[in-house]
């Protein structure tokens, strides 16, 4: 990076952050974008997303690629980067990044969160190929086909019916005796016949090109079994990425992501959060949403020039 002084520094290069990129550099702020990765977050790891608009279907690789290419136009990007340290000093920050420091006057906070993984045979090998950790995102490619979904509480509910609704064969497996999903969910899911499968892991996954069948544990019994199926929906969570967040005292919700007001301000002030590190719907049109709403807000409570009076 070139000048060490930015108005606007954004952490996280997904839908969120480099769409708050875009609306910081069209508002005239001077800003930048870290990200620990090559940008794209969650969504760049989906095969196909149809619920864009101005897109019938896009690979989510190509689609991040289209957004970092449109942020890059007026913005720098810095990839590969992990920021490890935030401070205050006076009315800027100061943002460590290895052995660099930038001072800026507001941050973006758009880190994201990652999937909580299962850990068995088979997730990461056939992610894409039948795995996937979101029904609303990849459901479309499984109608008329048989599915499970992995996880008891209302996100694996609310998957299961949504898988079931749009024409999928729904089981659902729980390693618990009961669900954790309200109870609404549950009779839902019983009244639209979602097979239950309890006190139940799944410990398996395999097949051939994509994913065939599957192998469950009873926990009672240890009877193990095969089911064929033509896809697998992880719903067991998400992990918010806040580490940074709770270094710099950003306060958390009960549930673990970072709070905001209806601006995407946290309760520090010229702190801002945007994506899924906020929790909520968790889509890329939301994440959007949140970017631009975040720059925004960050525009109007920067726009004195302040810079001038340092000169």
């Amino acid at each position: 990076m070139g000048d060490d002084i930015f108005d606007l520094l954004i952490v996280g290069g997904g839908p969120a952050g480099l769409t708050a990129g875009i609306y910081a550099a069209r508002s005239g702020l001077k800003a930048a974008i870290l990200d620990k990765g090559m940008c794209g977050g969650m969504a760049a790891t989906s095969p196909w997303i149809e619920n864009f608009p101005g897109f019938k279907g896009i690979d989510g690789m190509e689609l991040m690629e289209k957004m970092k290419e449109h942020a890059e136009e007026n913005m720098e990007i810095v990839v590969g980067v992990d920021v490890s340290e935030i401070t205050s000093s006076g009315q800027e920050f100061v943002v460590r990044v290895g052995d660099k420091s930038f001072e800026c006057l507001a941050i973006i906070i758009a880190t994201g969160a990652e999937h909580k993984k299962l850990g068995v045979p088979g997730e990461i090998e056939y992610l894409g190929r039948g795995v996937s950790y979101c029904a609303t995102c990849d459901g479309a490619f499984f109608k008329g086909k048989r599915v499970v979904v992995v996880g008891g509480g209302n996100n694996g509910a609310t998957e299961a019916l949504h898988l079931k609704n749009i024409g999928c064969v729904v089981s659902l497996i729980h390693r618990r005796d009961t669900l954790r999903a309200d109870k609404y969910l549950q009779d839902q899911m019983i009244s639209q016949g979602v097979e239950l499968i309890l006190d139940s892991t799944l410990e398996i996954i395999d097949g051939k090109a994509k994913v065939e069948l599957i192998q469950i544990k009873n926990k009672k019994t240890g009877e193990l079994t095969r089911h064929e199926v033509d896809g697998v929906f992880i719903s067991i969570g998400e992990e918010p990425n806040t580490a940074l967040a709770r270094q710099f005292n950003v306060a958390l919700t009960p549930d673990g992501y970072i709070g905001t007001d209806r601006k995407q301000r946290t309760n520090i002030d010229k702190v801002y959060a945007a994506g899924d590190v906020t929790g909520g719907l968790r889509q890329v049109i939301t994440a959007c949403a949140e970017g631009a709403t975040a720059a925004m807000s960050a525009y109007e409570d920067i726009r004195i020039p302040y810079w001038s009076k340092r000169e």
